[in-house]
Order: structure tokens, then sequence, then C-alpha cells
């Protein structure tokens, strides 16, 4: 194969992925996108709660979206805040997260709602309230 003219150099060409024809049992009348399925990105931040100065030895987030291991955040001084950008979250659902502060749960002021615990992992994870145990939740849906 011949490199791309209108390709820079150190990238990928140009991969077409728009929606294919279906045929069905009249026609044409579907569109399908390429296999892939739809995946988004979401950046996690957690703070130091108002009155805290200590700062944190670890702070990582774990959910249903990585299969509840952990992924540590990291350190913004410019911010103070402490971020990580997961990619290649599956979309059309609802996912279940912690935010973990030196492995203990915290609570997450950018949370979609707050969930009960349905599996071993999400009881592992999850933060007491007045309500019983709760893990977070992250509706992930396209248009």
């Amino acid at each position: 194969m011949f490199p791309n003219s209108n390709t820079p150099p150190g990238r990928k060409p140009f991969s077409n992925t728009r929606p294919i024809p279906v045929m069905s049992a009249f026609g044409v009348s579907a569109l399908k996108k390429a296999d892939k399925p739809q995946t988004f990105t979401k950046i996690f931040r957690w703070s130091l709660p108002a009155g805290q100065t200590q700062k944190p030895g670890l702070v990582e987030v774990a959910g249903t979206f990585t299969r509840w291991q952990k992924v540590p955040l990291r350190h913004d001084a410019t911010q103070n805040v402490w971020q990580a950008t997961l990619r290649d979250i599956p979309c059309n659902h609802t996912h279940h997260y912690m935010l973990l502060v030196d492995g203990r749960p915290a609570r997450d002021t950018h949370a979609d709602g707050m969930a009960i615990p349905r599996t071993p992992q999400e009881t592992q994870f999850a933060l007491t309230t007045e309500r019983g145990p709760r893990v977070f939740m992250l509706f992930a849906q396209t248009k």
C-alpha cells in the first residue's frame, strides 16, 4: 500500500465509518453503522471537600466500565483537582461506579445519580448513606 500524501506523517489515514445500507425483506430500508459499538469518553474529576486541607495519597475510580478495576486519577496542581479521562465507555446503558480516596468511597458531586448496589463488586465499593449503601450512576445514552 502506498502512503497517502494527504495524511500528515505519523497519523493514520482517515477511516470511513459512515452508515452502510442493510437489506431487509422490503429492500434497502435501514442504515447500520459499521460493526464498532458506540462508545464515549468521560472525564472524572474529584477535588478536596470544603474545609479539608490534607491531600490524599491516592484517588481512583472503579466501575462497570472498568470491570471494577481501579483506575488512578492524576493530581492537577494548577486547578487542585484529581482527574482521569476514560475512553471507550460503552453507550446505551447506565453504568455504576465509585470514586475512592485512599481506598475509601468518596462523594462525586458530578454523578448523574445514585443506585442500590447490585453485585458483590458494587457492594464492596459502596458508599454508606442515610438510605443504605449506594453507588454512583453514569447515564451513557447516545442520540
